[in-house]
């Protein structure tokens, strides 16, 4: 692992090691540049996407490649309804000398991609995201730690919502971000079947090391903030509150309910990182901003009014904006 003497040098690495991982994902994934981008953000902030996007749109090739590109250990488990707890985070077993042994399950890795969450019953979703909040599990009363770093991506599909078990908006919380994939553009889907349909696969290689990236996630807690854009940060997430002395009328009209603190946090250790990138060595308004829609989308809840209008919940969090 490269060492640095300060943190302005640091974060000219970091911009450096952030140039390289986009140009490696590039020679597998096709476009999807934002997508990307919210995805490294969220692992350099210590914290967990889930991703939304219809069936075929290479959302589970786009996180191995960069597992891979940061040379961690991958798992995915795919949910179904009959999926169990123990599935998950694993399971004792007798053994031939008759002691129970631990076997770990697949949560125990760097990436672990959380195939269609909304497909499998709420208690086995909680044994996941109780995983993600404590980054332990308990299994017979003695607690395990999962590696370090640990990140959940977590797919779900928009349609086909029969027989799902969509999750609870305190559990939806304890994604960082939420990110939504649309469909490639003409030129884009052109350059994927010409890679796609040859015989050689392009492959990506490993460009940092697991110390590397712990550093560099430090790196982002350490980032000083303005008080004035903690206060816009923490004001955004107010106005979403309807029926509060700062919600935004808009605020009140479409929405049920608002996004709590976790959503100010979020904002803010997204915009360290976003500023970081970008060259800054301090966070601003645009860098709350550039973070915002993938940070509340999923944080709050439309009334009646909103769903009779086909109001969305990225349009209502452009206006509020």
């Amino acid at each position: 692992m490269k060492s640095y003497a300060n943190d302005v040098e640091a974060t000219e690495g970091l911009k450096s090691l952030y140039s390289q991982l986009k140009t490696e994902v590039s020679k597998v994934i096709v476009g999807q540049n934002d997508v990307v981008d919210k995805i490294l953000i969220s692992i350099l902030c210590k914290g967990h996407a889930l991703l939304i996007g219809v069936p075929g749109l290479a959302k589970t090739l786009m996180i191995t490649t960069i597992a891979k590109t940061l040379g961690l250990s991958f798992s995915r488990i795919q949910f179904t309804p009959d999926l169990m707890p123990s599935d998950i985070l694993g399971t004792e077993i007798l053994g031939e000398d008759r002691q129970f042994r631990y076997i770990k399950g697949p949560v125990f890795a760097h990436i672990v991609l959380a195939d269609e969450i909304n497909r499998t019953p709420p208690k086995t979703q909680s044994a996941l995201l109780e995983a993600m909040q404590e980054r332990e599990v308990s299994v017979a009363g003695i607690t395990h730690k999962l590696p370090d770093p640990f990140f959940v991506l977590a797919t779900q599909n928009p349609i086909e919502q029969e027989g799902t078990y969509p999750l609870p908006e305190a559990q939806l919380d304890r994604f960082m971000f939420s990110i939504w994939l649309d469909y490639p553009t003409m030129e884009e889907e052109i350059e994927v079947v010409k890679r796609t349909t040859v015989e050689k696969m392009p492959e990506a290689n490993i460009i940092t090391s697991q110390e590397e990236l712990i550093m560099f996630q430090n790196l982002v807690r350490r980032v000083p903030v303005n008080d004035n854009i903690l206060k816009y940060a923490v004001n955004l997430t107010a106005n979403t509150r309807p029926n509060t002395a700062s919600a935004s009328d808009f605020a009140t009209q479409y929405i049920a309910w608002g996004a709590g603190p976790r959503s100010s946090q979020y904002l803010i250790l997204g915009a360290k990182c976003h500023a970081l990138l970008n060259g800054k060595y301090s966070p601003d308004i645009e860098d709350v901003q550039a973070v915002s829609e993938n940070v509340l989308q999923h944080r709050i809840v439309k009334n009646y009014k909103a769903e009779a209008e086909g109001l969305g919940s990225r349009e209502i969090i452009k206006k509020i904006l």
